[in-house]
């Protein structure tokens, strides 16, 4: 646990200095696009037929156990604590999350369209429709969501697991973003992916919302957080979200457009202010920065707190 926290350590500050530089990822492919293409080749194979849902428990423990395999090979070679820094930090993704939120801000600086296109790279509903207080709730939206998806999970697992547990949650949670949808192709296929994906996150989200509160100090948050996080669509994604918007005291979630058709999701946080634009991304984005060092804070307080133990 201890060589975990201080790998960890170095992992997220390396992501937040570094994050995914276009010049090393545009001529090598990142790890998350190698699963991608793993997932996708297991799902074209397999994917078809009867027993769907069987042949998607088989194509994820397929890819999980290779991945497993992988992982503790390297985890025997010589420098493995480097490589696993590396790997970690390649697989957090706090800095390349909150670039594509500000994006959004800055393209609604521009104009609505720009808005609309920038938020378009980092969700999943229509946005052609969207508005201006729309295309910033969605950004501020993916932000919380993904703050705890693509950084406080996978630093959880690694934590808990190290590089065996990172990268078997990367692989979870890119297979339920590619095929974890409730639709006619991958309802049963992608079941047990989407199920694990919210096995795995569930203590991660909670934690999440629990470190946005804390760090800013606001009881409001947490209020709206207790209230709000069980209404939401999803088992996890409530979390950080009713933290964030309570933190903000701004409305977000609510109907949204998917495939056509309009949905029913009640707002997170009501009460809060609805008309929102690229100010309420930016003061999101710093939001989640700050907990980012909080969490990089207490992460530093329990490996001091572990030595100083240790020296007893």
């Amino acid at each position: 646990m201890t060589s975990h926290l201080a790998l960890l350590i170095i992992a997220l500050l390396l992501d937040a200095v570094i994050g995914d530089p276009n010049w090393l990822w545009s001529r090598l492919p990142h790890p998350a696009a190698l699963m991608g293409k793993a997932i996708a080749a297991l799902e074209k194979r397999l994917n078809q037929g009867t027993k769907r849902r069987a042949k998607g428990i088989v194509a994820l423990t397929i890819l999980l156990t290779a991945l497993l395999a992988i992982s503790l090979a390297i985890t025997a070679l010589p420098y493995a604590g480097v490589i696993e820094i590396l790997l970690a930090a390649i697989l957090l993704a706090q800095n390349s999350l909150m670039r594509h939120v500000s994006a959004v801000a800055r393209g609604l600086e521009q104009g609505l369209e720009q808005g609309r296109a920038a938020v378009a790279m980092i969700v999943g509903r229509d946005t052609r429709t969207l508005t201006q207080s729309g295309t910033a709730r969605s950004a501020i939206e993916s932000a919380a969501e993904n703050f705890s998806d693509g950084l406080v999970a996978p630093a959880f697992w690694f934590l808990l697991l190290g590089l065996p547990g990172i990268v078997l949650y990367k692989a979870v949670n890119t297979a339920d973003s590619m095929i974890g949808y409730r639709t006619e192709r991958y309802a049963d296929f992608g079941w047990a992916a989407a199920r694990l994906d919210d096995v795995l996150n569930w203590i991660p989200a909670r934690l999440t919302g629990l470190l946005i509160c804390g760090v800013h100090r606001s009881g409001h948050a947490f209020k709206i957080m207790r209230r709000d996080a069980p209404l939401h669509r999803s088992p996890n994604a409530g979390w950080p979200e009713a933290a964030t918007a309570g933190v903000l005291d701004v409305a977000i979630s609510g109907p949204r457009m998917y495939g056509g058709e309009m949905t029913d999701d009640p707002f997170v946080n009501p009460k809060g202010r609805h008309y929102l634009n690229a100010r309420d991304i930016d003061l999101a984005v710093a939001a989640l920065w700050r907990s980012w060092a909080g969490l990089l804070g207490l992460l530093l307080l329990a490996l001091a707190a572990i030595k100083l133990v240790a020296q007893w």
